[in-house]
């Protein structure tokens, strides 16, 4: 191969990497009690996001379609405290990740993936959602819709 393709090679691989950096799904944490503590010190609304990460194909959908876009992310920056409670196939997670999540799915009744709730800074729950069909503005208008409730 000349060097004029690996220089071209590199610069659409370095192109394809940056691309999906700016995909991001923003600031998620799985740690539920510093996510309820962020809540409680901003006054913000919880928005846990239980999915099968690498293997159900609506929570894959959700999180292209709104998780990763600008007008979700400048929502949530805002509004809401993310947190993910992930039940992969393939990716590792720690013994307490799995317990902790494991726990959160009983204690929310969560019979499938992927399901959101939003909850209030005392946990309590103000809503409860999956996907929907619209894109990242419609979403945050139904999430909204359950915020504005309380």
């Amino acid at each position: 191969m000349s060097k004029k393709w690996v220089i071209i090679a590199m610069i659409v691989l370095l192109a394809s990497i940056s691309c999906k950096a700016t995909k991001s799904e923003g600031n998620w944490t799985e740690d539920y009690t510093a996510a309820v503590q962020k809540a409680k010190d901003t006054d913000k609304t919880i928005l846990i996001n239980f999915t099968g990460s690498d293997w159900c194909g609506w929570c894959m959908k959700l999180s292209k379609e709104v998780f990763t876009q600008p007008e979700f992310q400048e929502y949530a920056t805002g509004n809401l405290i993310l947190f993910k409670a992930d039940f992969p196939n393939k990716i590792k997670q720690t013994e307490q990740l799995k317990t902790q999540n494991q726990a959160l799915a009983k204690k929310y009744n969560i019979e499938g993936f992927p399901t959101i709730l939003l909850l209030d800074k005392d946990e309590q729950v103000l809503g409860q959602t999956g996907y929907q069909y619209g894109g990242a503005k419609s979403y945050v208008q139904h999430l909204k819709g359950f915020i504005e409730k309380q």
